[in-house]
């Protein structure tokens, strides 16, 4: 890596920043507005909210100025180059992504389908997408995905008396 590419490394990231620290001060804006439903007690002389407040008033305070000290920071031209350096990014950790689109799917699936066949499909799916495509691999996926969805049913429901959510699409 070069100066120049190291150079467009550190500004993309400050600009990930800056955008972090507005999301945060849009979070912090709104558990502000959220706190005024907190119920209060009439022992309270400054009510329910007024801690809750000030702390959300106060990661505003800081988010208002760790967004001038990042303005700051970053040069006019880095804005440009950020889509590309963002698109990159993502292309280096594509995997990654797709791990945790795979687990957002899994825990929207889990009410649905039930604890065993939403664990089935999560862990054989990923280990499709992990690993090497050959007979031998893919009876392991499969064994593996058994174990750790039927498997750990099973064993929690035997010794442990937890039973695992069987799902909507189960219990009809």
């Amino acid at each position: 890596m070069n100066n120049a590419d190291e150079n467009h490394s550190l500004e993309a990231g400050e600009i990930a920043r800056f955008l972090s620290y507005v999301a945060i001060l849009a979070a912090s804006v709104a558990l502000y507005l959220s706190a005024e439903h907190i119920p209060s007690s009439r022992f309270e002389v400054l009510g329910a909210a007024a801690f809750p407040r000030f702390v959300f008033a106060a990661i505003f305070l800081i988010a208002v100025i760790a967004i001038i000290d990042s303005l700051r920071k970053i040069p006019g031209h880095a804005w440009g180059r950020f889509g590309s350096e963002v698109q990159h990014w993502l292309k280096t950790r594509y995997l990654v992504i797709v791990c945790f689109v795979v687990f957002a799917a899994y825990l929207l699936l889990v009410p649905i389908l039930g604890f065993s066949i939403a664990s089935f499909a999560f862990v054989f799916g990923l280990q499709l997408i992990l690993m090497p495509r050959k007979p031998l691999t893919l009876l392991v996926a499969v064994l593996v995905a058994l174990a750790f969805s039927f498997g750990l049913n099973a064993m929690f429901a035997e010794f442990f008396n937890v039973f695992l959510p069987r799902g909507d699409f189960l219990n009809g």
